[in-house]
Order: C-alpha cells, then structure tokens, then sequence
C-alpha cells in the first residue's frame, strides 16, 4: 500500500509551553518557550497513532531575537530590526545553528535537536524542517559554521549594487532607515551602511513596516535592476554556500525540507542543487512555498520539488465555499487546473501564514471546517498538512504582541497557546483539560486522517467527480454539496459533504460510466457503510431507487459501496 503523507506542523516554540503567564510582548523569562525536549516519546508515539507520517518542525535553525544570548557566544541582537520579542523564524541569523530559546541548556543546543530528531525516528514519524533560501536576518552572523566556510557578505563588494559574486544587494550611498514606529526608532542603534534590499524583493533604503524588514535578500546572480539579467556562469557564490547548508542539514539525519518562498529563488538553482543533495541523500524529500500556478510544473521538472503549496488553488476555493461566497461546485474547477500534478500538490486548511479555521476571519466555529477537511484530505493520494491546535479548534485571537488579533497564532511572540497547553497539561498530553467540544473535534480528525491510511483507495486510490453528473439533479444542491468517488482495485468508495449550515436530504446520482472507470461491473443492489461517523448506518440501494442521504451541515461521510 501506498503511504499517503499527513504531515503536523509544530511550532516548537509554541507547541509544548506549559507556562501560561501570557504577558502582551512579554519576554521569555516571562512568558516562556517551548523547548525540544519537551516533545517526548509520548506525544511522538500519539502523532504517530493520530495517523500522521511527517513532523514539520518550525523554528528551527537559528533566528533573530529580543532575547540576549551573548554568555553563549551568540552576537548582540538588535531588537528594533527584529519582529516581536522572539522573532521571526524566517529571518535566519545563522544557517548552521539551531534556535537557543529552544534548549534547556543553549550551551548543548544542537545536541538537543539531534536527540529530538533521533526520538521522532523512534516514534515511526519523520521529520521535516524549514530551509528559507531567499533571505537573511539583516545583523546575520554565524558563529557555528564548520571550518573553512566563509560567512555571507564576508568577501562582498559592496560599493556595487549588484555583483554576481555577492551575496546580497546593496544601494550604494544610502543608510538604512526603516520605517517604524516612534517606539522602535528611539532605540535604534543598528547600522547598516550602505544599506542592503530587503527581503521582499524591496530595493530602498526606507522600507516599511509592511515589508519584511528583519531581512535581506540573498544574490543568486540575478540583477534586479537590470531587466532579471542572470548571471549563474561562473556559479553564483551564494549557490555554492546554500548548497553546503543543505547538506548540512541533510547530515543531521532531516528526511525532508519545506522550502520558504522557493519561487523567489531562481529555478536554475533548484534545477543545480537538488540533484546534487540528492546525490548523498537519495530519500530526502523537497516540498516548496510557492503562490505562482504558472511555475508549479516548472517546479515539479524532473528531479526537483516532490511537492508544491495548494494554496490559491484549492485552500483559497474551499475558504470562499466554506464561508459561502462561491458555490461547492467551484472545486471541481479548482481541481482542473492541477489535474495531471494533483498529486503533487500539499492540501492543507490551516498553515503559520493562514487564518486559523475558527478565528473570528474565517469560520468563527472549527467545527464548521469538518467539510472542508474531508475534502482537503480524501481528494487524492497527495500529502496533506494539519497546523498545531487546528485539531483542537483554535481561535488564533489572542492578543500577543507584534502579531496583533489576527486570527493567526504568532510567530513572532513568546507565548503559549490556550488549547495546546491544556492539551499538554504539564506533559501528560491525556486530554484530560479538553472541553468535550475539542475532544469530540480531536477525534474527528484522528479519525479521518486513519482512515486515509487506512484504506487503499484513499490512500492512493483513483478519483472520479460526481459533480458533472448532477448539475441537471433536482435533489442535489450542487452550490452546497459536494461529491465524489475513490477507488482502488475492487474497492469503491463515497464521499459526500454538505457545505451548508443546515443538515441536506438529497439524492445523488451515479452513473455506469463511473462503475466502468473503475473496472466494476455495476450489480442491481447493494449496501453503503458509513466510515467515519461513529454513529452512522448502513443504507440499502436498488437501482431502482436513487441513492438517498442525509448529511448534517459543514459535516460529510465517507461511505464503503458494497455490491450484492
């Protein structure tokens, strides 16, 4: 059987912080950090029970903080080019070093990550981490390189705005001024002369609040202010240092890497490294951001990415059926467009960047999102991803700092999280602190996710839509329903969700051709057993009457066909 990939992303900083001070911008001594030992065998072998394949562990590799580490050698951090009190994981200050917030003893911080890689090993789980090639934190400074690996921007030129043998770009004559707030700018004792272009393709010495001013954007031989003319002969050096970081990271026994904004990166490095790495680690796996449909092929060439963000694809269609601006008959659209790479595609409803699903911006309820996640997870054999807390029904409207009420969880705060802490209680991860509502919730994506490992055709089973043969069906609401088929072998599958608030009595046609595609000589009657509500029942078809269901609203089944 084929492994469907179900990856947790867990934010380490967030995930297992027992400490519940949650203090507005407080600081780490006060409001605490996760750290790696706290993901201890038992919680490991709960994920894994849970269903899922892959951790993705965020906030890793070492980032820009507030937070003072200079007793352990780590360079003065400069808070007011830093986003929040603990920063922000994508503003990499050292690319061989791992986050000292994340250590009981950040003397032995590395050790500690090594250990939690090898426990998640233990646990039958693997492990993904963030590789962000585009960009910088603006004071980078690595104290951990090995021997004989020069740092970036070391041997620049920097009286050039651009130069292929540079690591960064540079507007010559200019110091740096970011726009920020009056609080900020009193403190500001960070120099950057001449100052650098920001992370965000923004190429100014004042960028705003609204750009992504923690970082810097790394050269890779393209001139940006020349017409997008590349020079990639001789090979960039910014090539050849993050080629040696990934490997790097690929020696720490990672079996994957999730690859922030791989499109802002030239395609002719990706096309140059990722054989390479694959070279000495033929298993590990590729998985890149990307927001741009008309590269997604290019990016899934031979030998390159194993898999690409669904994001304004099928995440952005399910969010608008979902909160019923568009009609649930749209996804069949949105599947069209990635229909020969559809399984390539990472589905997910809940990421770091996105609102969560119960957040005020959204859904307002998770367990209105229960359709929308059926769906996500049994389209196809691609991955699929589940954000730390969704399964619990965050909110994501705390209040933490920098991040603001936004119906996302920080990435930039100290902080814990409501849900997950009690979830956690003091390590016991028993649930015991749940509300019945999150337990109920908890259980329901376990069930689902089990259920797509379980059974072959979902797993890696073929995909028939049912919408077509519907549209002209009086029973069936085809701007509230959703249905379709999964099929492996001699087995056949159901799946039928109901975008609507309120519970939908309906028919639903199925046509000889579907029974064909699959290879299944139809029979006159038969019997459907519903999988994943606990309390369903079997029903009777007769192709003399129409297959009939009731399905409660934002909810959904997936029903075995049984032929008598």
């Amino acid at each position: 059987m084929r492994e469907k990939l179900f990856i947790y992303q867990l934010l380490l900083r967030l995930f297992s912080n027992k400490n519940g001070t949650n203090r507005h911008n407080g600081t780490l001594a006060e409001n605490g950090s996760g750290k790696f030992n706290d993901i201890s065998d038992s919680i490991l072998r709960q994920l894994k029970e849970d269903g899922y394949s892959h951790i993705w562990y965020i906030g890793v590799p070492a980032h820009a903080s507030a937070t003072d580490y200079t007793a352990y050698g780590i360079p003065k951090q400069y808070p007011e080019i830093v986003k929040g009190k603990a920063g922000s994981p994508y503003a990499i200050r050292d690319y061989y070093d791992v986050d000292p917030d994340l250590a009981e003893d950040p003397s032995r911080r590395m050790e500690e990550f090594e250990a939690l890689v090898e426990r998640t090993h233990q646990a039958g789980l693997k492990v993904i981490t963030d590789i962000v090639p585009n960009h910088v934190a603006r004071n980078y400074c690595s104290v951990a390189r090995p021997q004989g690996v020069s740092d970036f921007g070391k041997d620049d030129d920097d009286t050039a705005a651009f130069s292929p043998h540079n690591n960064f770009y540079y507007l010559p004559g200019s110091t740096l001024k970011i726009q920020l707030p009056p609080d900020k700018l009193a403190g500001f004792t960070y120099q950057e002369s001449p100052a650098k272009a920001t992370g965000n393709d923004c190429f100014s010495d004042t960028p705003t609040i609204y750009d992504w001013y923690d970082t810097v954007k790394l050269n890779y031989g393209v001139d940006y202010l020349n017409g997008m003319q590349a020079y990639f002969e001789p090979l960039p050096d910014t090539w050849l240092k993050m080629k040696d970081i990934l490997l790097f990271w690929a020696s720490k026994k990672v079996d994957g890497f999730r690859c922030d904004m791989a499109e802002m990166v030239p395609l002719a490095f990706w096309q140059w490294v990722i054989p390479q790495v694959r070279v000495q680690y033929p298993d590990i796996i590729f998985l890149a951001e990307i927001y741009n449909p008309s590269a997604y092929r290019d990016f899934l060439g031979e030998g390159l990415f194993d898999y690409l963000y669904d994001k304004v694809g099928l995440y952005d269609m399910l969010r608008e059926v979902s909160c019923g601006y568009r009609p649930s008959s749209d996804i069949s659209f949105a599947l069209n467009q990635v229909g020969d790479i559809q399984e390539r595609m990472l589905n997910f409803m809940e990421n770091h960047d996105e609102q969560r699903l119960a957040s005020d911006y959204f859904l307002k309820e998770a367990h209105k999102g229960k359709a929308a996640m059926i769906v996500t997870c049994t389209l196809n054999s691609n991955p699929v991803m589940i954000y730390n807390g969704q399964e619990l029904g965050e909110r994501g409207m705390d209040d933490e700092g920098f991040s603001g009420v936004n119906g996302r969880t920080s990435i930039f705060d100290y902080w814990s999280v409501d849900t997950l802490r009690r979830w956690n209680n003091n390590g016991r991860w028993n649930g015991e602190l749940l509300t019945p509502q999150e337990l109920e919730l908890q259980s329901f994506y376990r069930r689902l996710i089990t259920l797509c490992n379980q059974e072959d055709a979902l797993a890696s089973g073929l995909f028939y839509d049912l919408m077509p043969a519907n549209y002209a069906n009086p029973d069936f609401d085809s701007t509230k329903l959703f249905a379709f088929l999964r099929g492996h072998e001699n087995e056949l599958l159901l799946v039928v969700t109901n975008f609507d608030q309120s519970p939908k009595e309906f028919t639903l046609v199925i046509p000889e051709h579907a029974y064909s595609f699959f290879g299944i000589k139809e029979s006159t009657e038969g019997t459907l057993t519903p999988l994943l509500q606990k309390k369903g029942e079997m029903l009777l078809f007769s192709i003399d009457f129409p297959y009939h269901f009731r399905i409660d609203g934002f909810s959904g089944e997936i029903y075995r066909i049984t032929f008598l």
